[in-house]
This record gives C-alpha cells, structure tokens and sequence, in this order.
C-alpha cells in the first residue's frame, strides 16, 4: 500500500507538544551555520587531519532529515535559513569524487587498509563509520532537495552514492570491511541506496543496495538476508546490534518496495516479528543489555530484565522500520507500534524543554540526560519528526487512513473533494471520546479507515449520534466508506481500563550430564507485574519516596477490584492507584513523566512480586 503526503499536518496534544519543543529546543540550536561543532567537523583543513574512527559526523545528516522536515510542516523561517546554509556549506566542500566525510585522505572508505583482528563487536579496520556517515548525509540532503528542490542537493547525494558504487565494483572493497558489528555499520547504505534509486530512478543505486545486500548476506557472521528468511533470532544476527540491524531492515524493506522481492519482504517480516515477540520494553523500545558487553545489543530470545536500556537511536529506527511495513501492508499492527513507541519510550526520553534526551531508558532506572556529541539526541529529533507524515496518511485507493491518534489536524487534496481536513478533538492518549470532523470542499464518496487499536475491546463508532454500522475490530481498521459532506463527525469511543501485565526473569544453570548432554536448571525466578492503561504504560517514582523498588503481594481477587483510574488532576493527568489491601496504595503515573521529566528522577515500571503473587 504506498501512501501519499498529506499538504498540512498539525499535531496537538502529548506529540504536538513534543515536536514544538524538538523545534525550539535541540533543532533551533545544535546546529545554526558551518561553524557549529558538529559541521565544523566537515571543515577541509580538520577532516585532512582526523585519523580517529569516529562516529560524530552523523549528526549533520540526522539534523538536516528533522530541520528539513520541521521547516516543511512549521514554515519557520529561521530554521530555514539555517537549513540551506548548512546544506549550500556541505555541498561546497564535497571533494570532486564525490567524498563529503570526516576522515582524513588515508583513513577513507576508499582506501584499502591494513587488515587487524576483528574485535569483539566485528570491527576489523579503523573507518568503522566512514560510510555510516556519508549513509545520513545523503538521507539529509535527499531530505532538503524533496521540500526545497535544488540540483546541488540531489547531486550531491548522487556524488557520494556513486563514489560508493565505484569503490564496492571497481575498487575491490567488501562493504562488511567498513563498519563494526560485522559490517552492519556500514551495510545500513542499503538504504540511502535505495532513496537514491526512487528519487532518480536509476539503476545503477538500485544495483548498489543490492550489491550492499549481497555482500552482508555473503559474510559468515552476519548472513542478514539468509538468517532473516530462516527466522533467525536478530540476537543472532551478527552481534545482534539493535539499531544497525533495525535500520538494515529498513534498506531492505525499500529493496522489497523497489524490486518486487518477495523474500526481502519475509526476511523483514521474520525479522520484525522477533523483535516484537522478544525484544522490546512494554513502552515499545528495543532493548538489550543484559550481561552483554554492549547494552545495545539484543538479548537471547526469552531473557527478561526490568533494568534492560533502551538506546532512544534503536527507537528511531524501529519507529522506522513499522513505518516501511506499514506503508507497505497497511497492517493495523506496524502503527500501534509507532504509536506505542511514541507515546511510551520516545516522549520518555525527552526533555520538555527539547533540547534534552536520554541516551537510554529504563523500564526500572534512573532518568538520565547525556551528553553534547551523543548520537540518541539527534536520533530523538529525527525520530520526532517522522511522526507527523504519518499519523493520518492518504493510501493508494484514494482512502485516508488515521494511523495515531491525538488532538490535530491533517489535510489533503482529493480530486472528488478538492481540499479535505481530518481534525481530531481529544484528550487520548489519556481517556475520552476521540471525534474527528471531516471538512471537504465538495461532497465526495472515499474511505476513511480508523484504526481500532488491539486494547480497544467493546470500542464503538457513531457518526451523526448513530452508530456507524461496520465491524469494529480490535487491532484492525474500520473501514467507512461512504459520500462525506462538510462537518460531518465520527466520534469514537476506545473503552480505556488499567490492565496488568507479567512477566519473569529466571535465572538458569546450565550443566552437563555424566554422559555428556547438556542440563538446563532454574536457579532462580523473579516474578513482576506492570500496568498499562489505553497506549500508554504506567510506572510510579521511588516507593515512600526513597526506595527503588516494591515486592507486593497482589490481591487474589480480579484487578478491576484493586487497579483504580483515578481523576484527572490540575495537570490534565490521570493516574492509576493500586491497592495490595495491606499498605497505602501506589499510584502510578504515565511512563514518559513519572517522577517528573527532569534529569536524575526514578522510574519504576516493574513491580517485584511475592511468589504467593506470582502465577
């Protein structure tokens, strides 16, 4: 299903909030010219000089994708100027064949280098993110060029795309040789590759994320293509690196989009549903940690941990790797995704102010803000700005899809129905009605699809007072197909109640027998509990205001007896109070908040239970 852009989006609420503080906050002011630190790098006179393998030449791309997007849907004429300045900077310091990077004339990706043992994350040279970094620059320029067209943007892409192609088919060098975590780093030009083939229509970048994907699947670590269609863990996959195999995904979801391929596309679906099904926080993230090296690699399917991290860059690519799916399926599953994300471990990661982020989150953690030069504050803001294309799009059948939803506004040009606005009155994520009012230009008959989220059972839709007379069926779309006139309105109603969640941790012994089989033994099992409500997950600050962590004793009775959705307070919050019946109750407040979103506050997401509790 490809789906067209809507020609304004206008997000309120929770998101509308979110991406006016990203605007005024980290986009406004990380990078204004060429003399900011991070374009500063970019400088002949440095970049001739720089032999470190450094990685901090991203954030020019990522700014130039979340600045190029927020100018388009804001028009902010400041923000804009510091766009093309940037973007007019890069392109006239781009070498002539076509290298626009940090590394210094002997440490490019062009360059063979002398070979040295591969460390342990599968790193086995010094430019490990040579080409990661021309990867996001020419997603950024791309990312200029379509909202302010200008030959010197696309060119400058096309330069570095082809100074990729000559150096992988005529220069003699392995993509896998380029990047760390057995090449993953590097093979992500999948999917600039790709953007580059659908914004020129050439062939020779549709044979170079090819020729991407073929040298990734022929390296015996990583094998990405053949391990995804086996069904393969992705903690498997090479070292299992959360954000590189995810943004791989992406490349190869565009590869599917540009060729047809049906195994690309179950290789993605393979690999998305593990991630799904074993990988992510209740908040939707990505994560890993657990007695690994790197805490931003993927655990062995089935480990459990309430102190799991969540690299906010790993949310970012997941958000965009349900994006490509959905645009790809219109499955009702890839936007709950985006939306629970979203809502839970992106806005959990946030600052209000904008400006700063959380390297990692925590289901049980300490909120922590990091630092100037690290890569989760740009992957946050680009993560942001992805959201508005795509909580109400217009699909393929002429039909207008309402993805994610919150308080805002999205139009469109139907040629039935000249200009056409989707405006969403609501509290949601937090409890009420959802009603969306359809203004048209000329009475016309389209679709409009709502999605029914999965928690959503006993929702119901009217439309003019009456019910709307389709299924309804969590965690698919209801279709209403009919002739719209102006002011018409759907109210929607997606009954919200907290519900409660399991989940263990054992920790198992591994032994052998005397005849020499292996001998599986559980040590120790640690049960807990956490609770969501509507899209959004729940977690309370320290206990009694000091300890980290609770052990309860649930009641025996059923949770609607002792789980209570308390009132909104004066901050338009509502809170959840669980009641053991044996202590004061603990109240809980949405994830992205609690204990308040500022630098150093607890969040506690699981809850220990005591074995009497635990099933």
């Amino acid at each position: 299903m490809s789906e067209a852009a809507p020609t304004r989006v206008q997000l309120g609420g929770l998101l509308g909030e979110a991406l006016a503080a990203n605007l005024r906050g980290r986009l406004a002011h990380f990078i204004v010219d060429e003399h900011s630190p991070a374009i500063a790098l970019f400088a002949p006179e440095r970049r001739n000089e720089n032999r470190e393998g450094d990685w901090y030449g991203e954030h020019a791309g990522k700014w130039l994708v979340a600045a190029a997007k927020a100018v388009a849907r804001s028009g902010d004429a400041a923000l804009r100027t510091n766009v093309l300045r940037v973007a007019d900077y890069l392109v006239s310091i781009q070498e002539d064949d076509g290298y626009l990077g940090t590394y210094a004339p002997d440490r490019r990706f062009m360059c063979p280098q002398p070979p040295k043992p591969a460390s342990w994350d599968g790193a086995p040279s010094v430019r490990t993110w040579d080409i990661w970094t021309h990867a996001y620059l020419i997603l950024g320029l791309l990312e200029v060029h379509r909202h302010f067209p200008a030959p010197r943007y696309l060119d400058a892409a096309r330069g570095i795309g082809d100074l990729c192609w000559r150096t992988l088919f005529e220069g003699g060098i392995d993509i896998t040789e380029l990047g760390n975590h057995h090449g993953l780093s590097a093979t992500v030009l999948m999917d600039p590759a790709a953007e580059l083939y659908f914004a020129t229509g050439e062939p020779r970048y549709l044979g170079l994320a090819q020729r991407v994907l073929q040298q990734a699947d022929g390296h015996p670590e990583l094998a990405l293509l053949t391990r995804a269609l086996a069904g393969t863990d992705v903690s498997a996959i090479a070292t299992g690196k959360a954000y590189q195999l995810a943004w791989n995904l992406v490349g190869l979801a565009k590869l599917h989009r540009a060729t047809g391929n049906a195994d690309y596309r179950r290789a993605v679906e393979h690999a998305w549903r593990s991630i799904r099904e074993h990988h992510l926080t209740l908040g939707g993230g990505p994560w890993g940690g657990v007695a690994h090296r790197s805490r931003e690699v993927f655990n062995p399917a089935g480990v459990f941990s309430p102190y799991g991290y969540v690299e906010t860059c790993s949310t970012l690519a997941w958000i965009q790797l349900n994006r490509e799916l959905l645009a790809i399926t219109g499955e009702a599953i890839y936007a709950e995704e985006i939306e629970r994300s979203a809502y839970n471990d992106l806005l959990g990661a946030q600052a209000p102010d904008g400006e700063d982020w959380c390297y990692y989150v925590f289901p049980n953690g300490r909120r922590v803000h990091t630092t100037y030069w690290r890569c989760c504050k740009s992957s946050g803001a680009m993560a942001l700005e992805e959201l508005p294309g795509i909580a109400c799009a217009l699909g393929g059948q002429r039909d207008i899809a309402v993805h994610i939803y919150g308080p805002g506004e999205t139009d469109f040009a139907l040629p039935e129905a000249g200009a056409v606005r989707i405006a969403q009155r609501t509290a949601y994520p937090y409890p009420g009605d959802i009603r969306l009012r359809v203004s048209v230009e000329r009475a016309a008959r389209f679709a409009l699809k709502l999605r029914i989220p999965s928690w959503a059972e006993g929702a119901t839709l009217a439309i003019g007072g009456e019910d709307a007379g389709i299924a309804v069926v969590p965690g698919h779309y209801a279709v209403i197909k009919r002739e719209w006139h102006d002011g018409d309105e759907i109210v929607a109603r997606f009954p919200m109640r907290p519900l409660l969640h399991r989940a263990v941790n054992r920790n198992v012994q591994e032994s052998l027998a005397p005849d020499g089989s292996a001998v599986r033994q559980q040590v120790l099992r640690f049960d807990y509990a956490a609770i969501t409500c509507g899209p959004l997950v729940y977690a309370t600050g320290l206990i009694d205001g000091f300890k980290i962590e609770e052990t309860l004793r649930l009641p025996t009775t059923a949770p609607d007896a002792w789980l209570t959705l308390l009132p909104a307070q004066d901050d338009g919050i509502p809170r959840i109070s669980l009641d053991p019946g044996y202590r004061a109750p603990l109240v809980f407040a949405p994830y992205f908040g609690a204990g308040g979103r500022v630098d150093g506050t607890w969040r506690l997401t699981w809850l220990q239970l005591a074995p009497e509790s635990a099933p």
